[in-house]
């Protein structure tokens, strides 16, 4: 019998249950996942967000348009930085005098806050495709997602495609960017672990898997050194651990933290160290999430004494929405692909410069998520702070990204790498380092950066003002931590030297470093107390030196750094009388601020 490809996908689910049921309830020392610190930072010299000059579109009407062109349907989260193409769609349906209407597309958008769904929609759509139908009216020809969950989103589905009609015949492709969250996705937790990270190990968040807001809270982790606990089904008080969010829904995650702390509702694990059950179960109540607006509201005004910890306001060139599409469809008609494209990097263009076109993008939000009102949409777009229960708290928080962005974030344009690329392979070692919830064991291989791209409709568009790149304002002193890490460089024995074994280590600084453009530096360099204090001293402030040359030589202006000194020997990590402690002193600690 041949399996659909639902069933195929509900197949690995119930393996993978089947496996956290083995790891959760066969006897102790049973070997299971083990936590693990985890390499981050990569934060570039400016922000990506552009000013344009163009003159003022007409706004749309809110009657569909009647033009008779093949329906196209697009689904996607709820989330504010979709922003743009669906002002440029006039709503859920195209409407008349729409940019998309003017750019030929006929398209229908759609709601839809499973992960699960959103692949099984777009699988629909391929099969209907691979029947001979030229636009199916079955699933979506594109979904739009979190570019940092794109690793493990098209990996697992390509995967899937491959199984069901051979390895090449149908590949996911990421073609372009509609807008990216600054803010809006974040770490919700006790003010506890703001004011002292370390505070959050053993902490228990509930979250989507594998998804954006997941990576939001590995970043800080890694910055600040903590492990991570990949495995949703054990407890380890030493790292941060993970709830799998119901459906792998963002709103689930925040209202499954809410139900915790509202009604004590704990959940029964097993606890690990060093990867090997204890023996011990634990009854742990969800301390925290990782979530998105408007679920970020929600737990605001429910759980008293939480506040964001930290959010893609500090990673801002982390969570590109990304459109994701089907490669085969998408080259027999380039023209409908440009065109979607275009139609949303001009609503974005607009929404950019004038006020009128933010007001009609909430409008049509609230009609296309079917939910909360314009003034809501408008509010948390831009984000806003407030007091709640005596905390500062941040709501929202997007940007759209037009074509000069995206030509700008992906590399395209001149003198420009792709932040992009170092966003995904930061997550794609995540996938790789933590087999999260048995990744690894179910997917064969992460999809290779080089093979989900295709920008050429991009590079096609024409006729749009592409407006003049902003500059980061770095002529500040920052002084809200972000994260403080300690990270392990190896260098030359009595010199600054840096060896080959510590430039892993060296990219991974640097990738968060990129994610988090708008952070400003810090490095102190340390010592063991071998040798004379006074020289030890001279050469912590060399390897601090080393470490900011070689950031700089990537790309990191001189202007992001605000301090590179060495502390000798004097603050020791650990006991200086042991070999591994003299190792674990012998650090460079990288602090970002905001």
């Amino acid at each position: 019998m041949k399996l659909t490809n639902i069933g195929k996908i509900a197949i690995i689910v119930l393996v993978v249950g089947a496996a956290a049921l083995l790891y959760n309830y066969f006897g102790p020392q049973i070997k299971v996942l083990e936590s693990k610190n985890v390499a981050t930072i990569d934060v570039q010299h400016d922000d990506v967000n552009v000013t344009t000059t163009s003159a003022q579109a007409a706004l749309p009407s809110e009657a569909v348009s009647t033009a008779s062109k093949p329906l196209i349907n697009i689904s996607g989260y709820a989330w504010n930085a979709q922003s743009g193409i669906i002002a440029a769609n006039g709503g859920p349906r195209t409407t008349q005098g729409s940019l998309m209407e003017k750019n030929g597309i006929n398209l229908s958008l759609t709601r839809q806050d499973w992960l699960s769904e959103l692949r099984n929609n777009q699988m629909k759509f391929i099969e209907a495709f691979d029947q001979g139908k030229d636009f199916p009216a079955e699933g979506s020809a594109g979904i739009m997602i979190m570019g940092d969950g794109a690793p493990f989103y098209i990996s697992s589905t390509q995967q899937a495609l491959d199984e069901k009609y051979g390895k090449g015949k149908y590949n996911l492709k990421i073609v372009g960017s509609v807008g990216k969250s600054v803010g809006e996705d974040k770490l919700i937790g006790p003010v506890t672990w703001k004011l002292n990270p370390q505070a959050a190990k053993g902490a228990y968040i509930s979250t989507v898997i594998g998804d954006g807001d997941w990576v939001v809270a590995v970043n800080w982790a890694a910055i600040n050194g903590i492990k991570v606990n990949p495995d949703p089904n054990t407890y380890d008080p030493d790292a941060l651990n993970f709830k799998a969010a119901k459906n792998d829904d963002f709103v689930e995650a925040a209202k499954e933290f809410i139900t915790s702390q509202k009604q004590e509702l704990e959940y029964e694990l097993k606890v690990v160290k060093n990867g090997k059950t204890t023996g011990e179960v634990i009854k742990k109540k969800i301390d925290g999430c990782a979530t998105w607006t408007p679920a970020d509201k929600m737990v605001f005004d429910e759980v008293p004494g939480v506040t964001d910890i930290v959010s893609t306001k500090e990673f801002n060139n982390q969570m590109p929405c990304v459109l994701i599409m089907p490669n085969e469809w998408c080259k027999k008609h380039p023209d409908v692909v440009g065109g979607i494209l275009k139609a949303s990097l001009e609503a974005s263009n607009q929404m950019k410069q004038y006020d009128g076109w933010r007001q009609f993008a909430s409008k049509a939000v609230a009609k296309t998520f079917n939910s909360e009102t314009p003034d809501f949409w408008y509010k948390t777009f831009k984000g806003y702070s407030e007091i709640k229960n005596g905390l500062p708290i941040n709501v929202g928080g997007s940007q759209v990204m037009n074509l000069a962005d995206n030509k700008k974030y992906f590399g395209l344009a001149q003198g420009e790498t792709s932040r992009y690329e170092k966003v995904y392979n930061q997550v794609s070692n995540y996938l790789k380092d933590l087999n999260p919830a048995g990744f690894n064991d179910n997917v064969k291989q992460i999809t290779p950066y080089a093979d989900v791209l295709d920008l050429s409709y991009l590079s096609g568009i024409t006729g749009i003002d592409e407006g003049t790149a902003t500059t980061a304002n770095y002529d500040r002193t920052a002084s809200a931590l972000v994260g403080k890490g300690a990270w392990q460089i190896n260098f030359a024995t009595g010199k600054a030297d840096i060896m080959a074994n510590s430039y892993k280590t060296l990219q991974t600084i640097l990738n968060l470093l990129v994610q988090a453009e708008s952070g400003k530096i810090e490095l102190y360099g340390h010592t063991d107390n071998v040798g004379n204090a006074a020289a030890n001293q001279t050469l912590s402030d060399e390897r601090a030196k080393a470490v900011k040359a070689w950031l700089k030589s990537r790309g990191i202006p001189e202007n992001r750094f605000q301090a590179v000194q060495g502390k000798g020997q004097s603050e020791p990590a650990e006991d200086n009388s042991t070999a591994d402690g003299r190792t674990k002193n012998r650090r460079v600690e990288v602090v970002i601020k905001n």
